[in-house]
């Protein structure tokens, strides 16, 4: 009897890791096809960002697909700035750990623009290629 609970426990252990593992598939999936639109994306467990010119979409994956779009012109952004844990962090040398973010000023606003991303330095490479493409214009 204790052997039958263990493999039922362990059965059920299975299915949940499999279900988790079929909706992360959903979402990478449902990700890759939004992204073909962009010249550049990036998928990440906080946001989707996606680049087409001048134009940054950005939203939150889910398994039906991204939701809570969002999309800004780099042509109304002053300055991004690198937050790691709410603090501002080093374009150059972030942090390897912490909750990072791109915080885009608008020209025309008093209000920012926030995208999350679970690693400071994979932020900090979308950073400074905004921050250049930035500074073209």
């Amino acid at each position: 009897m204790e052997r039958g609970l263990f493999w039922l426990s362990l059965l059920a252990v299975f299915f949940g890791l499999a279900w988790a593992g079929r909706k992360e598939f959903q979402k990478v999936e449902a990700y890759r096809l939004w992204a073909e639109q962009f010249e550049r994306a990036k998928y990440d467990l906080y946001a989707v960002i996606g680049q087409q010119g001048d134009e940054l979409t950005w939203g939150t994956p889910t398994s039906q697909g991204i939701v809570d779009t969002k999309t800004f012109s780099l042509k109304q952004v002053q300055s991004i700035r690198l937050l790691v844990d709410g603090e501002a962090a080093d374009w150059n040398n972030p942090p390897a750990k912490g909750l990072a973010e791109l915080e885009f000023f608008d020209s025309n606003s008093t209000d920012s623009i926030r995208i999350p991303f679970t690693e400071p330095p994979l932020a900090a490479q979308w950073g400074q290629f905004l921050q250049k493409r930035l500074e073209s214009h």
